[in-house]
């Protein structure tokens, strides 16, 4: 049962990981953007509309990819305050709790954010302003999209939680790790 579990896992993995290189060249067209943006602006007083809300459509992309892959890289936030002087069977079920409720959560935006996304592709919708972008719809799927990420990721997080405390109940791995699923 534990081999398709950890060939699953490392799938996951490294699809997200593979989102998070994406994203990180994606950050870079958003800076590169936000400063010719402002160099166009205040060097030649010249604006566009379309490419200042594409910075705002590029920011939405650059978090919401980029928070599943936070989250596997162990960069998100949490307070280590208690949690560091746990004990490992403590901190798997802080983990696995943590896990559970990142699930829920993910699930949610996403159920709540598809009739959001689809509303908006019914009717068309568009940028308030002229020259905007049109298919705002298009920025607002980034959202169950995101999320899905997101959840790929936590059920990633928590195969590794599941694999490295059963190593860790059979004496043959190093403990839950610092990193494993953390929420």
């Amino acid at each position: 049962m534990w081999t398709p579990v950890a060939g699953a896992q490392a799938r996951i993995e490294g699809f997200i990981d593979l989102v998070g290189k994406l994203t990180q060249y994606l950050t870079l067209a958003m800076i590169l953007l936000v400063a010719t943006n402002v160099l166009l602006r205040y060097a030649f007083s010249f604006g566009s509309v379309w490419a200042q809300e594409l910075e705002w459509h590029l920011l939405a992309a650059v978090i919401l990819f980029g928070m599943s892959y936070s989250l596997q890289r162990g960069e998100n936030v949490r307070v280590d305050l208690f949690y560091a002087e746990f004990s490992p069977r403590k901190k798997f079920f802080v983990n696995l709790l943590s896990n559970f409720l990142m699930l829920a959560i993910a699930a949610l935006f996403i159920k709540l954010s598809w009739a959001y996304v689809g509303q908006s592709y019914a009717i068309g919708e568009t940028s308030a302003d002229p020259g905007g972008i049109a298919w705002r719809w298009a920025v607002k799927g980034l959202i169950p999209l995101g999320f899905g990420l997101l959840l790929l990721q936590t059920l990633g997080a928590l195969f590794k939680l599941l694999i490295e405390e059963r190593q860790r109940v059979q004496g043959t791995g190093a403990g839950t790790g610092a990193k494993a699923g953390r929420v």
